[in-house]
């Protein structure tokens, strides 16, 4: 219960447990044509371009950074925690000019501040953001970000590795141009996948893009000969093809419950699991309003030794739950309460386990 992976749906493990199919065989197209359909469902999109790259959601950072962004282009960072910080990283290691909004740790994106950078930087070509960020476990409103971005001109990113499926994720009515997130925690499947989807504006950028990609991987033009090739699709990597059934099975079931009831079942169990941590005295890190509902932060008790709870955590109850990144390590511990696991039975699983290591 930690922040990813989370335990999967055994009809998850059963449809991975398949017999393997070469990567362009006629059944294994078919299957990413599904794959597609469903994505978009859950992306909330009609963007043709949505797809699933071979790898974690950081392929998923890379791939929307690197086919956006040229050598010299300014893009706008929301920085508020260790995962938006990659970003920045990023967007300076493909020749990108970073201008970094920061934000306290553990605290939404305030809107402000986005629009009073990009009053200063009136060149922006691209602006960038988490909506929630794993190592905090603040949730920000990236509609209204999204919104001052465009309202500026400007394409945007955004990382919906933590929220999608779990929470509230609009990819079109939010006008988001590229957005990408993974396979191990709201989509309840195991890790290894990275879901992505890019815009008509942001292909069209890519297009008419000056220079080459820098990336033969993450190429959008390449990707895209493999996944959209009308009569024939183009060899481009050896797809995991039982990853893919389990990703398959993952949002079918997840379509069975309607994304909107998913949404709702983890905002309740939410509530409940912070209202039982405050009963053993844990309190949320983050101010209420502000909380990734699949993703708990708590401050760790004055004279406590974190390492030691999470060991024993481990051990004596079989009990993952992760410790704080960056700033905050020894700070904080993050429960993840996200896909197959949010449900009453793990909330009380969870207490139960912390209460008596804390004892």
């Amino acid at each position: 219960m930690g922040p990813g992976p989370s335990n999967v749906h055994p009809k998850v493990l059963d449809a991975m447990s398949k017999a393997p199919l070469g990567h362009l065989d006629p059944q294994f197209i078919a299957l990413m044509d599904e794959i597609k359909f469903l994505l978009r469902y859950t992306f909330k999109t009609e963007n043709d371009s949505t797809f699933v790259l071979s790898g974690p959601g950081s392929l998923g950072m890379e791939a929307c950074l690197v086919n956006l962004i040229e050598p010299g282009d300014k893009v706008v960072v929301c920085v508020g925690g260790y995962f938006a910080n990659r970003m920045a990283q990023i967007i300076e290691k493909i020749g990108g000019q970073a201008v970094v909004v920061k934000e306290t740790w553990g605290r939404a994106i305030e809107p402000q501040k986005l629009e009073d950078t990009l009053k200063q930087n009136p060149d922006t070509k691209i602006v960038a953001f988490v909506h929630a960020e794993t190592s905090t476990g603040a949730l920000s409103n990236i509609k209204q970000l999204s919104e001052i971005a465009h309202k500026h001109n400007c394409l945007v990113v955004a990382d919906v590795v933590t929220s999608l499926g779990a929470t509230n994720v609009l990819v079109d009515d939010w006008k988001l141009d590229a957005v990408y997130s993974c396979s191990q925690k709201g989509l309840a499947c195991v890790a290894g996948m990275s879901p992505v989807s890019f815009s008509e504006e942001a292909v069209l950028h890519i297009k008419n893009r000056k220079t080459p990609i820098r990336s033969w991987f993450n190429d959008l033009n390449l990707l895209e000969s493999y996944w959209k090739g009308q009569d024939k699709r183009a060899y481009h990597h050896t797809a995991p093809s039982n990853q893919f059934y389990g990703l398959h099975e993952a949002l079918i079931i997840l379509k069975e419950e309607g994304i909107e009831n998913a949404w709702r079942r983890h905002k309740e169990n939410s509530a409940k699991l912070i209202s039982k941590l405050k009963m053993i005295g844990l309190d949320p890190f983050v101010p209420e309003g502000e909380r990734i509902p699949n993703l708990i932060t708590v401050k760790i008790p004055f004279g406590i030794d974190e390492v030691n709870v999470r060991n024993e955590l481990l051990n004596k109850h079989n009990l993952e739950i992760g410790a704080g990144l960056g700033e905050l390590a020894g700070k904080i511990w993050r429960i993840g309460l996200m896909g197959y696991n949010s449900n009453e039975k793990m909330i009380d699983y969870c207490i139960n386990a912390i209460k008596d290591v804390l004892k």
